[in-house]
């Protein structure tokens, strides 16, 4: 399988989860998503029942998008995403996505988010196959690849995953949708952003690599160049 040219003729885009940001002080967080030229502000919800953690709720929402210009990005990992998604799409959400684990009525839900303006993903747990998603990819704006297991931040990278990207991004070309984008999220830093981008990964989701860097804003053009094959 041939592997997708990077560089300037495919702009890796750079996602700061603020999950891994000093959490007294999302303000600064999201200026320092500015000042590096992120493209999304990454935001993880989670309920303590689909992952043993609890996150953001839609006010938290709601203030983070009044404070920046970044669009940000909602990764819904909640048991019952069709009860919640309301709340967060009318809280401001840009781009929404929701596990296909639990989603029992996935084209319908991601009908709904398209219907609020918003771009409409669907996420893949680490064991869970790209091909479950075989007949809903002209469906979708992006596939999230979770490359570690969801629930908390800093956890090592899982590279079976970047196998699961390239499988994707052929099943992708070969229906002629190369506006659907995947993305990646867990584990990303210099040492694997690169190998991501390369197995066709669109969108690199970075919370530890760029909150616990010495200069977070400037990690992340660092990290945007480093996928992108323009730096070492």
């Amino acid at each position: 399988m041939s592997e997708p040219r990077i560089g300037p003729e495919r702009k890796v885009l750079l996602a700061p989860s603020v999950l891994a940001a000093d959490l007294s002080d999302l303000a600064g967080a999201l200026k320092i998503c500015e000042d590096g030229g992120a493209d999304l502000v990454h935001f993880d919800v989670m309920d303590g029942h689909f992952v043993p953690n609890l996150t953001f709720g839609p006010p938290v929402l709601r203030d983070v998008v009044r404070r920046t210009k970044v669009p940000v990005d909602v990764h819904l990992m909640v048991s019952n995403p069709d009860a919640l998604l309301d709340a967060y799409l009318e809280a401001g959400a840009a781009w929404v996505s929701v596990h296909q684990e639990v989603a029992v009525h996935l084209d319908r839900t991601l009908s709904r988010i398209r219907s609020a303006g918003a771009r409409a993903g669907v996420v893949l747990n680490p064991a869970t196959p790209a091909e479950t998603l075989t007949d809903l990819l002209q469906s979708l704006d992006f596939v999230l690849l979770m490359s570690v297991n969801p629930g908390f931040g800093g956890q090592p990278f899982l590279p079976y995953v970047l196998d699961k990207a390239r499988r994707l991004r052929s099943m992708l070309d070969e229906r002629g949708l190369s506006q659907v984008q995947i993305q990646m999220d867990g584990g990303l830093g210099r040492d694997t952003i690169h190998r991501a981008a390369v197995a066709g990964v669109d969108v690199c989701v970075a919370g530890s690599a760029v909150f616990g860097a010495d200069n977070p804003a400037a990690e992340i053009e660092h990290l945007r160049r480093l996928a992108e094959g323009t730096a070492s």
